[in-house]
């Protein structure tokens, strides 16, 4: 699987025919990302919540590839009052299985709105399994006891973790947060976007791997890492 970076916490997953958009927020909105809402070109998309610097993009790009959008319950009525058709909303703790493998929406600590201010109910995270790779995607998310819990049910390869304070755990927290999951690869987001969420990435790298047995991977905008 090719996991490729666009700044904040926007992921693509390649594997094959299936390439998965995880919270897309793309230029011009997003200072960080190198490409635009018309540049790419999923067969999903997948939500962790309904925050604009997760789902700026996410109808547009959602009508304009017919892309099928896995959200959490009230979000995915959210995008269908939007004009998405092909959405799929399960609940904390369910998962919607594809011919590919499948996403199962796991519980995130943080608040869940659209940018009109609507209330949506909870934030999650996201368990994707996809071409035998399992990422778990944390979504924005403080510290919390259960990552331990979902570390031992999924056994994700990739852990995709916020490490940029203020608005989701700090790069402290974030390091604990690694030892509880255990993952083989972890991969920091949602930092240096904004003056409020910037960090030292190499610090919480440094940390993680004296603590774990995790290889932390930084990605820059617009860069790729492949899963082995």
């Amino acid at each position: 699987m090719q996991i490729t970076f666009h700044g904040h916490a926007c992921f693509e997953l390649r594997e094959g025919d299936i390439t998965a958009l995880v919270d897309p927020f793309l230029a011009p909105s997003n200072p960080a990302a190198q490409v635009t809402a018309d540049e790419v070109d999923p067969t999903h998309v997948l939500l962790t919540h309904g925050h604009g610097d997760h789902i700026a993009d996410a109808v547009a790009v959602a009508k304009r590839t017919g892309a099928h959008c896995v959200a959490i319950t009230e979000l995915a009525h959210w995008l269908k009052e939007q004009g998405v058709e092909e959405v799929n909303g399960p609940n904390l703790g369910g998962t919607v299985p594809f011919d590919w493998g499948r996403v199962k929406v796991v519980p995130a600590l943080h608040t869940n709105t659209t940018p009109d201010r609507t209330v949506m109910g909870a934030a999650a995270g996201l368990v994707i399994e996809l071409g035998g790779v399992t990422v778990y995607h944390l979504g924005d998310t403080a510290l919390f006891s259960d990552l331990r819990l979902i570390g031992e049910r999924e056994s994700p390869d990739v852990a995709i973790v916020p490490i940029g304070g203020h608005f989701t755990m700090d790069r402290h927290d974030a390091a604990y947060a690694c030892e509880l999951i255990g993952a083989g690869t972890v991969i920091p987001c949602h930092y240096h976007t904004f003056s409020r969420i910037e960090t030292d990435s190499e610090a919480f790298k440094a940390e993680v791997e004296a603590a774990t047995e995790s290889e932390v991977v930084l990605l820059r905008p617009g860069e790729s890492y492949e899963v082995k």
